[in-house]
């Protein structure tokens, strides 16, 4: 059997695990690197970050209150990671909700460093599940090869175990692993909750930048699970 090589815990294949996909909702989305802070201004940006984090433990919580109590996550940096903190916390707070932490093969993590390793680690030690999607202890990702496909076979997992979608995803990126998550996931008619830059920063305007009018504003949003 794998283990993690952040966390120690055993690694799950594909094939031994048991999903039910009528509870549960797939988590994807873009890295840190791809917001865009509101007018371009760099002063905006950890404020930016911010308000995708929000928007993004809005629709986990509506998607909660939905009936949804298991997630499929990534464990990328950024989304991934950010949602699956949240996940975490509703856990910890006795929230009956379950994390399924899926990796896309063993070391996806070897340029993870510092903090984002440190909250990797405690994601994983709070997943109900792990899973590798490739059985290869040694193989990264490559652009060409047995490597190409590895993200891919990953998102599409997800998708499968999944019957619906949280995304981050912008519309200039659709060409993305995310945007290829998203379409997979809506050819098969399964609903998703998708926002982007500029949905973020329509909100921030329409809030005059304050986090706790933004909040508010995120109350109004329509339920994509209902």
């Amino acid at each position: 059997m794998l283990r993690s090589l952040v966390s120690g815990l055993p690694v799950s294949a594909p094939e031994d695990f048991t999903p039910e996909p009528e509870r549960t909702i797939c988590i994807t989305g873009h890295r840190a690197k791809y917001i865009t802070p509101l007018n371009g201004d760099s002063s905006l940006l950890p404020l930016t970050i911010k308000c995708v984090y929000l928007m993004l433990c809005r629709y986990i919580d509506l998607a909660a209150a939905a009936g949804y109590d298991t997630f499929m996550d990534g464990l990328a940096t950024g989304t991934d990671l950010w949602a699956a903190r949240h996940i975490v916390n509703r856990k910890k707070s006795g929230q009956a909700l379950r994390l399924n932490g899926v990796m896309p093969f063993l070391r996806h993590a070897d340029r993870i460093y510092g903090s984002e390793r440190e909250l990797l680690r405690d994601v994983e030690l709070n997943c109900d599940d792990l899973i590798c999607t490739s059985s290869d202890p040694f193989i990264v990702y490559s652009g060409t090869g047995p490597g190409k496909s590895l993200y891919r076979i990953r998102n599409y997992f997800m998708a499968d175990c999944s019957s619906a979608a949280v995304a981050f995803l912008d519309d200039d990126k659709r060409r993305s692993g995310t945007g290829q998550t998203v379409a997979y996931l809506t050819s098969q008619g399964k609903p998703a909750a998708v926002f982007g830059n500029s949905d973020i920063h329509r909100l921030m305007l329409e809030s005059g930048g304050e986090q706790a009018a933004f909040e508010e504003l995120l109350g109004s949003l329509p339920d994509p699970f209902r």
